[in-house]
C-alpha cells in the first residue's frame, strides 16, 4: 500500500512533466520521494505501530477456573515438500498460545485452546488443522484443542468462535495474535460479546535508517491495514452492514483481571 501510493504520486509527477506542467510535476515528485523516505526510513512506520501495539503484554496476569485461549490464524504456506505449513507470522502466535496453555495448566485450572482459522489461502487445509499439528508437537493434547476451521477473516474468527466458547462456558478468554493485530481482534470479539484479555504473540518495531527498507514498508502496510479494518468496522456498523452486535447483558462469558 505504501509502495503503491509512492508509485501513484511518481506517475502523476511524470505525466505532469510530460505535459510541461513543471510546478505540479515537481510537487508530486517531491511528495512521492518524501512519502517513500518517511515510510521506508522508519518515522511513519514507528508512528503507526506505536498506538496499535501499546498495552499488550506477552503473558496473562491471572487465570480463571475455566479458561479458553483463542489463537488467531495468520495464514499458511505450501512448503517445498508439498506439505501445508504455518506462515512466517503464524509461528510466534502458535508458540505463545502453547506457552500460555502450559502456564494455565500449571495453576491446576481447566484450560482449552481454540484455534480459529479456515482455508483462506485456498490450500485445501484449514489453518486450524495445520496449526493443531504444531501445537501437538509443543505438547498440547488434542483433547484440549477446539478447532474452528470455517472463518476466512478476523471478523469471522470472532463470529464463529462465539458458539464454541459459549458452549465451553469459559470464565476467562485470552486472545492471542500479533501485537499489531490485537486492537482489531479485541474490537471484533467484543462485537460478539466476547471480552477477552489480549496477549501478543509477536511484536515489531520500525528500523530507523538513512535509506528506505522493505521491512519498514511492509510493517507500515500491516499497520495501515489494521487502521483501515477498524475504520471499516465502524463504517459497516453505522451503515447497518455488520451482523447485529451482541448486547452485553446477553454475554455468558466474562474475563477476570
Amino acid at each position: 500500500m505504501t509502495l503503491i501510493l509512492f508509485l501513484v504520486l511518481l506517475v502523476v509527477g511524470l505525466v505532469l512533466f510530460a505535459r510541461h506542467r513543471r510546478r505540479g510535476a515537481w510537487t508530486f515528485s517531491i511528495l512521492a520521494l518524501a512519502w517513500l523516505f518517511f515510510a521506508g526510513c522508519g518515522p511513519l512506520t514507528g508512528l503507526l505501530l506505536g498506538p496499535l501495539q501499546a498495552g499488550f503484554t506477552p503473558d496473562v496476569a491471572h487465570w480463571g477456573q475455566r479458561n479458553a485461549i483463542v489463537l488467531l490464524g495468520a495464514g499458511t504456506v505450501l512448503g517445498s515438500e508439498g506439505a501445508v505449513e504455518p506462515s512466517l507470522y503464524a509461528n510466534g502466535r502458535i508458540l505463545r498460545a502453547a506457552q500460555l496453555y502450559h502456564a494455565c495448566k500449571e495453576t491446576g485450572a481447566e484450560c482449552k485452546l481454540e484455534v480459529s482459522g479456515g482455508d483462506a489461502m485456498k490450500l485445501k487445509q484449514p489453518e486450524a488443522d495445520v496449526y493443531a499439528l504444531s501445537l501437538d508437537r509443543l505438547g498440547v493434547p488434542r483433547g484440549d484443542l477446539i478447532l474452528e476451521g470455517r472463518s476466512m477473516n478476523t471478523f469471522q474468527n470472532a463470529q464463529f468462535s462465539r458458539p464454541l466458547l459459549t458452549a465451553y462456558g469459559a470464565d476467562k478468554i485470552v486472545l492471542v495474535s500479533s501485537a499489531v493485530h490485537l486492537k482489531r481482534v479485541a474490537l471484533y470479539f467484543a462485537h460478539f460479546g466476547l471480552r477477552g484479555e489480549a496477549v501478543r504473540g509477536d511484536y515489531v518495531r520500525a528500523r530507523y535508517d538513512w535509506l528506505p527498507t522493505s521491512e519498514n514498508l511492509s510493517f507500515a502496510d500491516f499497520a495501515i491495514h489494521e487502521y483501515l479494518g477498524v475504520a471499516r468496522y465502524h463504517l459497516y456498523n453505522g451503515m447497518g452492514w455488520n451482523v447485529p452486535k451482541v448486547p452485553e447483558e446477553s454475554v455468558t462469558t466474562q474475563t477476570h483481571t
